[in-house]
């Protein structure tokens, strides 16, 4: 549904019969002419410039093995096979060959990717196998309709390695037809030492499966009432939430792209306008600041030590003028690496902005007697001094003094 999906309300479990290590009862469980879902899309790019890719399939079958082909001292000899997840439960999701960059490849996999997140169905962890993705690459001549022979890529096992293995293998194929050669149809690694592709087996045709309906499982039935069940439980998806957040919070599109990466970053940001109202402030320490040091220190949103209290009281201090923007940075630094409140840091630092105008007009006039010379040059006309004596003023007042007020306050005295 996520995927805008035509759900089928029957579909056919199927045996998908070949011999590799991996599969050591020669065939998997999985769905072949009647998949779980069909017909579905995935919009990249941004409103500007946007591009659908359409979906195939969504079916569900059983795992693998995995197959182990580097990290052993004898691995230019032996691959070593893993059956732990063999018979483990997936989703598979084919795209149609709307894709023609490795770039729109690689946003295609992150918006897949937070979707799947947004739906709580995996945790997006490609490291770790919970998210895996083969891909599907040929070439063919300017002009030309027909699709290249293809050749499978697997081992892509991070965003990286996907985009990199694309790039090579685009160039890889382009060189081999320019040299006169031809595409043979086969699957391929990815060689993350050597940064290159390389055969790993011939691919087989769909008809060389043999697929049968699986005799062991029953159709699988999806009645409606389940159906409308499930469609009503879905929640905001990362596009809906995206266009809100510039409608109901008037942020940029940019902004909202970044604070919808995920559900969890989505709802801190909304439960810090919540408590400060000011959106934009709120967005901007959020995506800056705070995101900055997350990944500095290798944490993710739900393990931040600033909550959205805290930055939504630093928003407000800023803004009631009892600290400037740029003390707020020290502020912000102090309160992430010891957890502590705005309020305690300001307190503890005596970092309180300076607005008594009484105390500010008279640190000014004991600057311009401290410096009789440049206020003549001021007075003859040299105006950069200005500068100056706004410095000397932050000086006196340890950054403390409200920058607005000095400025007022230092025009007014200067051109008296």
């Amino acid at each position: 549904m996520a995927l805008e999906c035509q759900i089928n309300s029957t579909s056919i479990f199927a045996r998908k019969n070949y011999f590799y290590p991996d599969l050591p009862k020669g065939y998997q469980i999985s769905q072949f002419d009647r998949p779980l879902a069909e017909h579905g899309q995935i919009i990249i790019g941004s409103n500007g410039s946007s591009k659908k890719i359409r979906i195939k399939r969504v079916h569900i079958e059983e795992d693998a093995g995995k197959s182990i082909h580097d990290g052993f001292a004898d691995s230019d000899r032996y691959s070593y096979i893993d059956l732990n997840r063999s018979g483990t439960p997936l989703i598979e999701i084919v795209s149609e060959p709307d894709i023609h960059s490795p770039e729109e490849a690689h946003e295609y996999l992150t918006r897949m990717k937070v979707i799947l997140e947004y739906l709580e169905v995996c945790d997006g962890n490609m490291e770790e196998g919970s998210l895996r993705c083969d891909a599907n690459v040929s070439v063919r001549p300017v002009g030309q309709s027909k699709l290249g022979t293809k050749a499978e890529l697997k081992n892509l096992n991070s965003f990286r390695f996907l985009k990199n293995a694309l790039e090579y293998e685009i160039s890889r194929q382009i060189q081999v037809l320019e040299e006169g050669g031809a595409i043979v149809q086969e699957t391929r690694l990815w060689n993350t030492a050597d940064h290159r592709t390389v055969s790993m087996r011939s691919k087989e045709e769909a008809n060389d499966y043999r697929y049968f309906p699986e005799p062991d499982l029953p159709p699988l039935i999806l009645d409606e009432a389940w159906q409308s069940q499930i469609r009503a439980s879905m929640p905001e998806l990362p596009e809906a939430k995206k266009e809100r957040f510039v409608q109901q919070y008037g942020l940029p599109e940019y902004d909202a792209g970044v604070l919808t990466t995920s559900r969890a970053l989505a709802a801190f940001f909304e439960e810090t306008v919540s408590l400060c109202q000011s959106p934009k402030a709120a967005s901007n320490w959020i995506m800056g600041d705070l995101l900055r040091d997350l990944k500095e220190f290798g944490l993710g949103i739900d393990a931040s030590p600033v909550q959205p209290k805290a930055i939504a009281d630093l928003v407000r201090l800023i803004e009631s003028g009892e600290i400037s923007g740029k003390m707020a940075k020290d502020v912000f630094e102090t309160m992430f690496r010891e957890k502590k409140s705005p309020q305690e840091v300001i307190a503890d630092k005596g970092l309180k902005q300076i607005t008594d105008t009484g105390e500010i007009e008279t640190v000014i006039r004991e600057i311009i007697a401290a410096n009789q010379k440049t206020y003549e040059q001021y007075r003859g006309g040299k105006k950069a001094a200005f500068g100056f004596f706004v410095g000397q003023v932050m000086k006196a007042t340890k950054g403390q003094a409200n920058p607005q007020l000095v400025n007022d306050l230092l025009r007014s005295i200067l051109d008296a």
